[in-house]
């Protein structure tokens, strides 16, 4: 890897593949890996970032601008402060498994993060071979209601590298990242995907919840074409910020029923004449991610 710039080009356009502190280690144009620094007007900076750097003295370089994003992944600190994950991303690679066993509500929040970046979702279900012991009859029904509402599925047993060509082939030409509640595979689906780069893997602590193993988000070129971005457990996917337009708009079932509530400002709680609780009452859209829109809605 590349640190400094002693003989290559004196300014040009970079991608973020991931930050060490204050430091920012990009790949340029011709896919040299320069390690830089930033204006501090540039802290913001996140891994997929595109950007323009320049040489300085000594042989070091620094980034001096971001370019436009298409979008950016965020989740708020521990002082409840958004801080961006990753940007520029096609594709949410949403990583559950049988155990820990899947928070819906969780992966709901997922989807609507995909909606608001407009980007694709896949839906992973790792650790396959333990579905059948571990999946309560509860958790097949909230799985079925995805499946119902189209959303991409795939079964996958990271371990033993079963389904990995297929997330693969859903990358292709994509910058895709990997997302997911603590202890369910993400790390080890990713070593799969990248079995020639070190990406440390942790295991389930005596909580039934995995150990936390990256500590920033990283972007990884797959040899058969497209990105790949490794980045921390999230635990409490922030949606902070979340208002009823991106909220209805994250559960793409209302569609064909919006419009046909009684009141143009329906929430689809309380409302007499409300088309989405009808249909929800009839059998047309899948009761238990309605409760869980509810839910959601209360945050708002």
């Amino acid at each position: 890897m590349t640190e400094n710039i002693s003989h290559a080009a004196s300014s040009g356009i970079g991608q973020v593949i991931t930050r060490f502190g204050a430091d920012f280690l990009i790949e340029t144009e011709a896919g040299e890996r320069l390690r830089c620094t930033a204006r501090r007007k540039l802290d913001h900076l996140a891994c997929s970032d595109h950007v323009q750097w320049e040489r300085q003295a000594q042989g070091n370089a620094a980034v001096t601008a971001m370019l436009p994003r298409r979008n950016v992944l965020e989740r708020p600190d521990f002082r409840g402060k958004l801080r961006p994950i990753a940007a520029n991303i096609d594709l949410l690679i949403v990583v559950a498994s049988w155990q820990p066993a899947p928070v819906w509500e969780t992966l709901d929040r997922y989807l609507i993060a995909a909606n608001r970046l407009h980007a694709d979702v896949l839906l992973v279900m790792n650790k396959m071979d333990l579905r059948q012991t571990h999946a309560t009859a509860e958790a097949e029904a909230c799985l079925a209601e995805y499946v119902r509402i189209g959303c991409p599925i795939l079964h996958v047993a990271a371990d033993q590298q079963q389904g990995i060509g297929d997330i693969l082939s859903a990358i292709q030409r994509r910058t895709a990242i990997v997302v997911g509640q603590s202890g369910v595979g993400k790390s080890s689906i990713a070593a799969q995907l990248l079995p020639d780069t070190d990406i440390r893997v942790g295991t389930i602590s005596d909580t039934g919840e995995g150990r936390h193993t990256t500590t920033s988000a990283t972007l990884y070129r797959l040899p058969a074409g497209g990105a790949l971005i490794d980045s921390p457990g999230v635990r409490d996917f922030g949606l902070t910020g979340l208002d009823f337009a991106t909220l209805e708009s994250g559960f793409p079932e209302f569609r064909p029923f919006l419009g046909g509530c009684r009141f143009n400002n329906c929430t689809h709680n309380h409302e007499p004449g409300c088309a989405i609780k009808a249909a929800v009452n009839a059998g047309q859209l899948p009761p238990k991610r309605f409760a869980r829109y509810l839910s959601l809605l209360s945050t708002v």
